[in-house]
């Protein structure tokens, strides 16, 4: 995967406020300790179960992490 976790979720600012990847993507903007360089799962997984952010939740993070996945790898 040549691209970060973070650099792929940008790609979904500025969508819709109702679109749950646009507000994760938002929320993960606007979080200046989120591990922008970060490829794996399990890192990026401990960070937001530890942060526990409404705006990012686990189950947007699953499914934005498999598009991430399915694209880069």
């Amino acid at each position: 995967m040549d691209r970060s976790f973070y650099q792929f979720v940008l790609s979904y600012r500025g969508g819709k406020k109702d679109d749950a990847k646009a507000v994760f993507a938002e929320a993960v903007f606007n979080d200046h300790s989120f591990p922008k360089d970060e490829k794996d799962f399990d890192p990026l997984s401990r960070y937001l179960e530890e942060k526990a952010d409404p705006e990012m939740p686990s189950v947007v993070f699953d499914e934005l992490y498999a598009l991430y996945k399915e694209r880069f790898q």
